[in-house]
């Protein structure tokens, strides 16, 4: 079949909105149409050219063409052999980390590092490495982390899609595929909070606002949001920071205020872009035994770390990593999607604006004048 998605063909030129070649599900594989996709920075990262799979991080080896996203939602049109989980008319958010349920890591509990969604980067289809989606004059296309998105229609491995209740509205349930399970586990998750915590979140788009709630939700008595936009800070004491800074050099003082001395409990580093400088600010924020949590992408390569060691050791802080905010996307999305129905997890205030798949280009302008929390393609079906 013939669909429209929009597609890189060249690192760092914009993105082409064009027809495409979509082959049938194979085996373990589903056809989903798209009803909405979230407008993520690591789909434009990935456009810029500027990441890359962990491997070929020194030999950089294209990936164009690709159809771009990721964070998605839709509906399933068919299945391949041996699917059982879905059927068609099931309503399904994407997860760009696949769930194999088998390797050492879903059978104990951590899907989020899945062996089979460690190769999320890669072209092809993890089911078995060749390509459904094509260009016109018969090329492989690639999709980004197994998903691709920005499309009208796509096909998926079964093992990166997780069923939502029917009743709930699915443009706004996109967002659960990606920034709301990794920004509110790196809170809830990573950073554990707990009631009458202290927590800064550093960067508060989509994946920093989901921190915020996530930090309100679990009952955190102070929630210091920072970001250089001012719509942004604003938008965040709408989800439940309590204060706000431009930057985390100004947060010092008042987190130190705040917590007579202390300092904060649980840091969540959530920017566009991680770079050394906001490694070590976070770090400076927080407590002795604290708990720092690296959300946020950075290019590919090594990228030293100046900070003060025997600091860190002395003062027993915790620096970690987080992928997909180590949430299990068969068990949390759909506890997640119980916080939106209950009323505590707001996902439709998050939507800032909707776009048309060929208004991509301006709505990631938008994103990067930092006008957006979340940014979504409405398709239109729903």
């Amino acid at each position: 079949m013939r669909s429209r998605a929009a597609i890189v063909h060249e690192y760092g030129a914009p993105w082409r909105v064009e027809e495409f070649e979509l082959d049938p599900p194979r085996a373990g594989e589903v056809l989903v149409r798209l009803a909405a996709a979230g407008l993520c920075h690591s789909d434009d990262h990935i456009r810029r050219g500027i990441m890359a799979p962990p491997h070929q991080a020194d030999h950089f080896t294209p990936m164009t063409p690709t159809i771009g996203g990721h964070e998605g939602a839709g509906v399933v049109v068919e299945v391949g052999a041996g699917v059982t989980r879905f059927s068609p008319g099931d309503h399904v958010v994407t997860s760009f980390v696949a769930v194999c349920g088998e390797c050492r890591w879903c059978t104990t509990g951590m899907e989020y590092i899945c062996d089979a969604g460690a190769g999320t980067m890669m072209p092809g289809m993890p089911t078995d490495g060749t390509f459904r989606h094509h260009t016109l004059d018969g090329g492989d296309l690639a999709h980004v982390s197994k998903i691709g998105a920005f499309a009208e229609h796509t096909v998926v491995a079964a093992a990166s899609l997780v069923k939502l209740e029917p009743h709930l509205p699915l443009v706004p349930s996109a967002l659960l595929a990606c920034a709301v399970p990794t920004g509110y586990g790196s809170a809830a998750n990573r950073g554990g909070v707990r009631g009458g915590d202290t927590v800064v979140v550093i960067g508060v788009g989509g994946i920093g606002t989901a921190a915020v709630q996530a930090a309100r939700i679990n009952g955190a008595a102070s929630v210091i949001a920072v970001d250089p936009v001012d719509f942004k800070r604003k938008s965040a004491l709408r989800f439940g920071a309590t204060h706000t800074s431009a930057t985390a050099g100004e947060a010092v003082d008042l987190v130190r205020e705040l917590t007579h001395g202390v300092m904060a409990d649980s840091v969540v580093v959530s920017p566009s872009e991680i770079g050394e400088s906001d490694v070590v600010e976070a770090l400076g924020l927080t407590r002795k035994g604290g708990t720092c949590v690296l959300t946020a992408m950075s290019a590919p390569g090594a990228r030293p770390l100046n900070f003060n060691l025997q600091d860190f050791v002395l003062m027993n802080k915790n620096l970690c990593g987080t992928v997909f905010g180590s949430c299990n996307p068969k068990a949390d999305i759909p506890r997640l999607a119980k916080l939106y129905e209950s009323g505590l997890l707001q996902l439709d205030e998050m939507v800032t604006r909707r776009y048309r798949l060929d208004d991509i280009n301006d709505a990631y302008a938008d994103l990067a004048k930092g006008e957006l929390i979340r940014g979504v393609i409405d398709f239109g079906i729903a």
